[in-house]
This record gives C-alpha cells, sequence and structure tokens, in this order.
C-alpha cells in the first residue's frame, strides 16, 4: 500500500518530456519533487507561474513564491509569472497538456467530484473547472477509500461534480486504475503488498480485471 508520497512518484512516472503540467493542490503537488532524471517538465500553477521546482528546503521559502494552493515552491531558471487572466488564457487554449489534481469521487465514466462536501464550508471551485475541461489528459490522485473504508471509485458520484466524464487515470495508494471509454475501471497496476482481492472490495464501481495484474513498481 503506498503512502502519499508513494502515490506522487508513480504520478511522475507518466510525465513525458516536454511537457506543460498542472498540479492542483494535496497530494499532486508532491509530483514536482520526483520528476524522472532526463525529462524536462514546465509546471504550471494557475495562480500565474510557470517553472515551478520542488518545494524548498526549510529555511529557504520565499513567502512570495506559492503555488495555488498557498504552500511555498521553488522555481527553476526560466521560470514566469504572469496576471491570472494569463494563466487561465493558457489553460483555456489548451496548452497545458496534463493536469493532476486530488479528489474526493470519481465516478465510472470519469466524473470528478473534488471541490465542495454539501454543508462544510469552502472557499471555491478555484482553477478546477476550468482545468477539468480544458486539459489534454487528466490524472486523479486520491486514496482509494475515505477514513469509514467507504469506496471514492464509485459507479456514479453522490457529491456535487467538477467535471463530467473527464478522467483519464487515477492512481491511488491501492491501484493504478484506467477509466474505460465506455464506462467502468480497468485495473493496470497494483501497489505493493496489495492483493487484486482487497482492490475488488475497495472499489465501489465496476472493475475490469484482464489477465495477471502487475505490482507498481516505485522509483
Amino acid at each position: 500500500m503506498l503512502d502519499k508520497i508513494g502515490i506522487a512518484k508513480r504520478i511522475a512516472q507518466e510525465l513525458k518530456d516536454n511537457t506543460y503540467v498542472n498540479l492542483g493542490i494535496g497530494i499532486p503537488t508532491l509530483v514536482a519533487n520526483y520528476v524522472p532524471k532526463g525529462i524536462s517538465v514546465e509546471f504550471q500553477s494557475e495562480n500565474g507561474v510557470l517553472g515551478m521546482g520542488p518545494f524548498p528546503f526549510e529555511g529557504e521559502e520565499d513567502a512570495d513564491l506559492i503555488n495555488a494552493g498557498k504552500q511555498t515552491i521553488t522555481a527553476l531558471d526560466g521560470a514566469v509569472y504572469f496576471d491570472s487572466a494569463t494563466s487561465f488564457a493558457m489553460i483555456r487554449g489548451k496548452h497545458v497538456q496534463l493536469t493532476v489534481l486530488g479528489a474526493m469521487e470519481v465516478s465510472e465514466n470519469g466524473d470528478i467530484a473534488n471541490w465542495k462536501i454539501p454543508g462544510k464550508m469552502v472557499k471555491g471551485m478555484g482553477g478546477a473547472m476550468d482545468l477539468v475541461a480544458s486539459a489534454e489528459n487528466i490524472i486523479v490522485a486520491m486514496m482509494h477509500t475515505n477514513k469509514k473504508g467507504e469506496s471514492k471509485i464509485l459507479t456514479k458520484c453522490s457529491l456535487p461534480l467538477t467535471g463530467v466524464s473527464c478522467v483519464k487515470k487515477i492512481i491511488t495508494n491501492l491501484a493504478v486504475l484506467e477509466v474505460m471509454p465506455q464506462g467502468g475501471f480497468k485495473l493496470l497496476e497494483r501497489a505493493p503488498g496489495v492483493s487484486v482481492e482487497q482492490i475488488k472490495s475497495a472499489t465501489e464501481g465496476s472493475l475490469l480485471i484482464k489477465g495477471s495484474i502487475s505490482e507498481m513498481q516505485i522509483h
């Protein structure tokens, strides 16, 4: 079973050379710390940064340099800063190839709910609505179940939706799942020490299992 860092490391293996990537708040922000050697990725933050690096070491933080989640970040050589209008022009213009988002629920047809739990105070949807409507590829980083042990990989989302039929892949603490075009989740990989039966019991939505399922290789 993976922890949050393990999920981020596995998602980092999905990064492709010379692409632009947006990282949502939560687990996705950790991905910037684990970019594979030999590839160049430009991380974009919708608050107006292109060229984010990994998190700073303690004592080296710059309070004026933050991501959309208000976490302090570093900037790589050549990084640029711009206003929100320019940032969202990049996103809506489909110049971001990959978006990595956290989620509270994902349905088997690729719907995502990641911004609001009814009855709880929230600041708003933020940039997520634009990101899910515009990105070429959306990968979700999340825990497979909630604190009660209930599945978050569902037949249908119960929480307010952020986007419809947009998620392509989900990487959880238990598994790597692909959202199938016709609906349902295809099990691609299982986390170290996790059995296929454990994944089946933790998944409410339709789960397609074909052949032997390999174990994730976390570098």
